[in-house]
């Protein structure tokens, strides 16, 4: 089994796009899983990494992504509740969330908020906080204490700076995942 599991929730793609780019980096599959769809995942497939990256869009007016979200598959919303008996203590998680800050300003991101939150909540030791710098919005459940709690993508408005912001951010986090870059 590879030491980092890599798992996403989509709605359009774009995050699953971006969980690909993460892998094409680290294209050693003893190193790192393939990216999986959560939900074609399991909670015992997530229980046996001791680190992970996840990942989320925001949709709406703050939501994970799922079926109340107008998905049309299930997602982070109706996941996350099978993951409530998994103990992530001792596990190093890195997320990372897209959203749109100017349509959604009042609530950019939120959703990688309500992930960071719920890993936290059960002894995650979550890695990779990003600057808000460079970002134009009102507010964030994603922001604690001027940084995001993981990487923010903007796919809508600043995509031509993913590259360098994922490039960036993995170097961040390589040395607490034992990442070689």
């Amino acid at each position: 089994m590879p030491r980092i599991g890599l798992f996403f929730g989509s709605s359009t793609g774009n995050t699953r796009k971006i969980a690909k780019a993460i892998k094409k980096h680290f294209p050693d599959d003893d190193l790192m899983a393939e990216a999986l769809n959560v939900n074609k995942a399991t909670p015992e497939l997530v229980a046996g990494y001791d680190y992970l990256i996840l990942g989320t869009p925001t949709l709406g007016e703050g939501d994970l992504p799922g079926l109340d979200a107008d998905c049309q598959n299930p997602s982070w919303a109706e996941f996350l509740p099978q993951l409530e008996g998994v103990d992530f203590s001792g596990k190093t998680v890195a997320l990372y969330g897209l959203g749109d800050q100017d349509k959604y300003a009042d609530n950019f991101v939120d959703a990688l908020g309500l992930l960071h939150d719920f890993v936290t909540a059960r002894g995650a030791n979550v890695v990779g906080a990003w600057p808000t710098d460079g970002y134009d919005f009102m507010k964030s459940k994603a922001e604690r204490d001027g940084e995001f709690v993981g990487l923010v993508l903007d796919q809508d408005n600043q995509k031509h700076l993913t590259d360098d912001r994922l490039e960036t951010w993995l170097r961040l986090i390589a040395a607490d995942f034992d990442l070689p870059l």
